[in-house]
């Protein structure tokens, strides 16, 4: 069975809640309170999007997102109690899309949920054909797998990067500031910009050849990026 979004949280009256709050939004949604169960349900079924806590009792939000990232791309926003800034770096190098700190606002968190299934519907509704090439920089973005070819290779890309890469490339050879980001790619600013370095920084060793000296995307300091093609 298909769903719209998984939650995974051994909290269960307040996964229960958010589950109902989502599906009053039509929004439909599963919820599971371990790590088994969330094996388990994706064996029979799908989600386009998982929102996934860290501490879980018998099991770890942290490797449960790491198996995952071995077989799907679709958006994983963490949704923890924790706090430290270590743990949100953390989150988001190993696949991580998006952290929300408990406690959250319902309403905020549908909101980030909704942006991120409209922009996988749209990405599944990309004509292949309708690929973004660039011959000065080697690179071709193909939405329809959410990669990019660079010299001839197909790298893959996490939903998310291909998202800020696909911004970067619109706006090429101009400076993208971090609010626009923010804005384009997550759906609103209310960001921190470690969320932001850490996707530039995951770009950057996918498609540099020395990410500390990049030749594509450029930081502008105080500013934002730009991608010089």
């Amino acid at each position: 069975m298909h769903y719209d979004c998984l939650i995974v949280d051994d909290e269960i009256e307040l996964a229960k809640m958010t589950a109902e709050y989502f599906e009053m939004f039509d929004v439909r949604t599963q919820y599971v309170v371990s790590a088994a169960s969330c094996y388990d349900f994706l064996k029979d079924n799908t989600a386009d999007i998982i929102l996934l806590d860290i501490n879980l009792g018998n099991g770890s939000g942290f490797d449960i997102c790491k198996k995952i990232r071995e077989y799907y791309k679709l958006p994983i926003i963490f949704i923890s109690a924790r706090q430290s800034d270590d743990d949100v770096l953390i989150a988001l190098s190993i696949g991580g899309d998006d952290y929300v700190k408990k406690p959250y606002s319902l309403s905020v968190l549908l909101a980030k949920v909704k942006v991120n299934l409209k922009r996988a519907e749209q990405l599944k509704n990309v004509i292949p054909d309708q690929t973004t090439p660039s011959s000065e920089s080697g690179l071709k973005l193909d939405p329809s797998t959410m990669s990019v070819i660079k010299d001839g290779v197909r790298i893959s890309l996490k939903a998310k990067e291909f998202a800020l890469l696909k911004t970067l490339y619109d706006h090429k050879n101009t400076i993208v500031t971090k609010e626009q980001l923010f804005e384009e790619v997550w759906g609103d600013s209310f960001y921190g910009d470690g969320t932001l370095n850490v996707h530039i920084r995951k770009l950057r060793e996918k498609l540099e050849k020395d990410p500390n000296a990049p030749e594509f995307i450029k930081t502008v300091w105080g500013t934002g990026y730009i991608l010089e093609v």
